[in-house]
């Protein structure tokens, strides 16, 4: 890794820029992180300030197996610096996962943090919203800078009536269902959304045990979408679970504590990257 001190604060302001374009500010030493990311560390710890350049932001298109850190098991006093990292690994999709205490048992982050947050990154902020009545915040989070918004279909009252609002905010949508939640529950809208969320745990905590009869809802989910659609999986994924789950017809990958439970989550990302292509024992 190639480190150097930064000695003129004006010359790292008009040159540094990351591999997505934004501008990267920075102060102390200054070390080359892969991908073309540079990242600043100021008394041992990392530090990045980056302007947004309002870069268009898209949900990648299906046909691509793509990895979505969760900020769920990140550390919540930096996340910043934790969305830095997962940037550097090549990552396209960072998951935000948003809890309400109603609808889940657990309270996270809320349109204000994903504001602040978008100032930082110009990954494709996926909200997940394990909220009661999404009808009633989705507009809220597409505002703050959330790129592509699912909604539960056991908490959403007319959910194609939602998938177009969103869809006419400019955001892409999506719905999920829960482990308990059959696969028919979702099968007229599921054809209106961009990505499909499948849950393979209880929605509102992390670290929990992967659980295979849900993962399975995955091939009747590919089954209904076609390869146009985007089918996520969030729950329980690792280098263990990933060729299950992508044998299933999944494409996109939420992973959260097989990534921020490790020291390096660039190589933890690099594990999971070249489990999607071996087969599940």
């Amino acid at each position: 890794m190639n480190c150097w001190k930064a000695k003129n604060s004006k010359l790292l302001k008009s040159s540094m820029t990351n591999n997505n374009g934004c501008l990267l500010l920075v102060g102390g030493d200054i070390h080359q992180l892969a991908g073309g990311f540079t990242a600043g560390c100021y008394n041992g710890a990392e530090t990045a300030r980056m302007v947004n350049v309002n870069k268009q932001r898209q949900l990648p298109k299906a046909g691509t197996i793509e990895i979505a850190p969760s900020i769920l098991s990140a550390d919540f006093a930096r996340l910043a610096d934790e969305i830095a990292v997962i940037e550097s690994a090549g990552v396209k999709i960072v998951h935000l996962d948003v809890m309400d205490g109603h609808f889940v048992p657990n309270i996270t982050i809320g349109p204000p943090v994903i504001a602040k947050l978008r100032k930082y990154s110009n990954l494709v902020f996926d909200s997940h919203l394990m909220i009661s009545e999404p009808e009633k915040f989705a507009e809220r989070f597409v505002e703050a800078g959330a790129d592509h918004v699912t909604f539960h279909i056991e908490a959403a009252n007319e959910p194609k009536k939602l998938i177009d609002r969103l869809h006419a905010l400019g955001a892409t949508a999506g719905i999920c269902l829960n482990p308990e939640t059959p696969v028919d529950m979702i099968e007229e809208c599921a054809p209106l959304c961009d990505m499909i969320l499948v849950m393979t745990v209880h929605p509102g905590f992390g670290a929990q045990k992967f659980m295979p009869e849900a993962a399975k809802k995955v091939i009747q989910v590919r089954e209904i979408v076609g390869p146009d659609i985007r089918v996520e999986v969030d729950g329980g994924i690792d280098p263990q679970t990933t060729p299950i789950v992508v044998s299933y017809g999944a494409d996109t990958l939420v992973a959260g504590n097989a990534i921020f439970s490790k020291l390096d989550r660039v190589s933890a990302i690099n594990a999971i990257r070249k489990a999607c292509k071996e087969k599940p024992t």
